[in-house]
């Protein structure tokens, strides 16, 4: 019988443990249960995302939650989408204080990294002055950079810009022929492309034209 009260207290204290954690829970749901944890991008996704030029948004549309994710796999893992949307974002101050020049060395180093849509930025931000002084010839070598590895964006500007007159004409082949045989899904973009490869034809000659519509097996 004399152990009975002990049996006693340690039922108490059980009781009063689990009282306690449910407690806990229960204030934990009420302060933490409605917020969304946001989950950082997979490289596909950010990749696709940057491809369409959305980076920036859903950056924005998560409400800055992820800056300090997005600064480590910029900084420390180095990741190379990760690094030029750190530049974009210090770029054009989206979730920091902004630092065109900072950004701008990011990008190029995702660039030098080899991420395409990277180097076709460069490419556009030189064509047009933005963000740096303008510079035609600097901007047509990254066009051609991300245009001869297959992305189109870059392809596009290429050949408008050697229609404007712009590089050289050694380059004709080569552009028009990663342009030609590149597959466009959307109509509008496509008739854009036939129509610029029909102009920088009409500056080739019958031989490299015929050579350059020949698809590599």
């Amino acid at each position: 019988m004399r152990y009975r009260p002990i049996v006693l207290m340690l039922m108490f204290a059980y009781c009063s443990s689990l009282l306690a954690s449910n407690s806990i829970a229960s204030i934990y749901n009420d302060y933490y249960g409605n917020y969304e944890v946001v989950q950082l991008y997979t490289q596909d996704e950010l990749n696709t995302l940057i491809n369409k030029n959305k980076h920036l948004q859903r950056v924005r549309k998560d409400e800055c939650q992820l800056v300090e994710d997005i600064q480590a796999h910029a900084l420390k893992i180095k990741e190379p989408s990760y690094v030029f949307l750190w530049g974009d974002m210090l770029a054009w101050g989206v979730c920091v204080d902004r630092d065109a020049s900072l950004g701008i060395h990011y990008i190029k180093e995702s660039a030098k990294q080899g991420l395409l849509p990277a180097i076709e930025q460069l490419g556009r931000y030189y064509e047009k002055g933005i963000l740096v002084h303008q510079n035609k010839e600097r901007a047509i070598i990254y066009y051609r950079e991300a245009a001869l590895q297959g992305f189109l964006n870059a392809q596009i500007n290429y050949v408008q810009m050697l229609n404007q007159g712009y590089g050289s004409p050694l380059d004709y082949e080569q552009a028009y022929s990663a342009l030609f045989h590149s597959v466009i899904s959307d109509k509008k973009t496509q008739q854009k492309a036939t129509k610029l490869l029909s102009l920088l034809a009409n500056k080739m000659p019958e031989n490299i034209l015929k050579r350059a519509r020949v698809e590599a097996i």
